[in-house]
């Protein structure tokens, strides 16, 4: 299971990467199909005008749909 937890959290680190928001403070885990994201998201600098609201539920939707990943738990700060 820890492989499996190791190559999902590689898979969401990517997934998030191809949106338009600024990761660089998120923390990362996945353990047994939930995924659990902490720390301080917000739009990239060119896309001030983004709704982080909308993006989140966006995100969580497409790692839902991924295999292995049955939950998604954001505990962040927005900014921007």
């Amino acid at each position: 299971m820890v492989t499996t937890d190791a190559a999902n959290t590689k898979m969401v680190r990517s997934e998030i990467g191809r949106r338009y928001v600024d990761s660089s403070l998120l923390d990362i885990r996945v353990s047994h199909g939930t995924v659990h994201l902490g720390g301080v998201i917000g739009p990239l600098r060119l896309h001030r005008e983004l709704d982080m609201a909308k993006e989140m539920a966006h995100i969580s939707t497409i790692l839902r749909s991924k295999p292995g990943i049955r939950e998604v738990v954001w505990e962040v700060t927005i900014r921007g």
